[in-house]
């Protein structure tokens, strides 16, 4: 049995899986990336081995993906965020599908044909605006922990409508939301919108609509906005803060030679 491994450095979180010759996870960790990217990566693979019961002597191949991809000097190749995300969700969905990826400085509309090919992509990167990093901004506006904002957006009663897009701004006008008496969990809410009214902008969906990464791991209510933004039902694939690092891995192992007979 040959294992393979994908690594997915995120300027917040570092992903890795090893998968086997079927596709299948044996070992997996996340950790945030923290400022010193070479040393998560040192750490999740010495957690995802031991998970898998492996040695690192026995990973033939290693792809790494992400923001801070050049920084696994122990990689044997380097692909982009589009092309992992797209191959680790058409691993789940083998259809013609529109991935929409939410990452921490970027968000990505990603389409695929019936085989799996992508047809285009769009990337949303000059602004934090309808990314993890606006909602983490709220976040800390609001002195909450970010993991917190999803029980809260559940909660609304009456969704409060944020006008700006640019992150500054809204920071600004949540604080004078605040001060006219707007409940906590309506101003969240609103800043979910906010963020699914960015992507939204970015690109229209063509085939079924898919959603990874991990603002989509942690907050369904931001994901049922979405649906609801698009007119369609939203696929999720299990793990979706993995689907990069999974598809690194699977492009990995199909770049492996074939067993000589």
């Amino acid at each position: 049995m040959r294992y393979c491994c994908g690594i997915d450095i995120g300027a917040s979180t570092a992903k890795l899986v090893i998968v086997d010759e079927a596709g299948r996870i044996v070992g997996r960790a996340l950790r945030r990336s923290g400022v010193d990217y070479a040393a998560a990566a040192e750490q999740n693979l010495a957690e995802a081995l031991a998970t898998a019961g492996l040695k690192r002597e026995d990973i033939t191949r290693t792809i790494s993906t992400g923001y801070g991809r050049d920084n696994v000097a122990w990689s044997n190749g380097r692909l982009t965020e589009i092309t992992c995300h797209a191959h680790g969700a058409w691993f789940h969905f083998r259809r013609r599908i529109t991935v929409i990826d939410i990452g921490a400085q970027d968000s990505k509309v990603i389409h695929l044909d019936e085989a799996g090919r992508r047809s285009s992509f769009k990337m949303n990167r000059k602004c934090a605006a309808g990314t993890g990093a606006f909602l983490e901004e709220i976040a800390l506006r609001l002195a909450l922990n970010v993991a917190d904002l999803n029980g809260l957006a559940e909660q609304s009663r009456k969704e409060v409508t944020l006008g700006s897009f640019c992150t500054v701004f809204t920071a600004t006008e949540i604080l004078s939301k605040i001060r006219a008496g707007d409940r906590v969990e309506d101003i969240v809410k609103g800043a979910f919108r906010s963020v699914v009214r960015r992507i939204a902008e970015m690109d229209a969906v063509d085939g079924d609509l898919v959603m990874t990464g991990g603002v989509a791991a942690h907050n369904p209510c931001l994901v049922r906005l979405v649906g609801e933004s698009f007119g369609k039902p939203v696929l999720v694939p299990p793990d979706p803060q993995l689907t990069g690092a999974l598809g690194a891995a699977l492009l990995a192992m199909e770049n492996v030679p074939a067993h000589r007979v």
